[in-house]
């Protein structure tokens, strides 16, 4: 059973909901300035309730989340998804990189294959 709070510090809420693996990466991350609370920069001892908006960069993007509920306890990854809002953006699809795919034992590639091939790498045909 889960214990009601009203606040509790950013580094452990974000902990306990699994957006850092451990504590003191979460730590780390508001003393690294990559952390902000409702806007503002937040240290480790920052304290969220419901209702406040969360951004953390975790990996190479931002995770934008609203607190729904406060919990100062680690809990499985269904209980923690519901302890807050995703806010965060799709990625763009122009972000995508064309790779050039081949059926499995076609052999070597005939010359209008690797025409197109170079094509698809350069953006220009020699």
């Amino acid at each position: 059973m889960m214990e009601r709070v009203d606040s509790t510090r950013v580094d452990r809420w974000l902990w306990s909901v699994r957006l850092a693996k451990t504590r003191p990466d979460a730590a780390e991350a508001c003393r690294g300035g990559h952390v902000r609370v409702n806007g503002r920069p937040a240290k480790p001892a920052t304290m969220v309730s419901p209702g406040d908006e969360v951004r953390a960069r975790v990996g190479h993007t931002t995770r934008i989340v609203e607190v729904v509920r406060v919990i100062h306890k680690r809990v499985g990854a269904a209980d923690a998804a519901t302890c807050y809002l995703d806010r965060t953006p799709k990625p763009e699809l122009a972000d995508t990189i064309a790779v050039a795919v081949r059926e499995r034992g076609a052999g070597r590639p005939t010359k209008k294959d690797r025409r197109m091939l170079e094509k698809l790498r350069t953006g220009r045909i020699r």
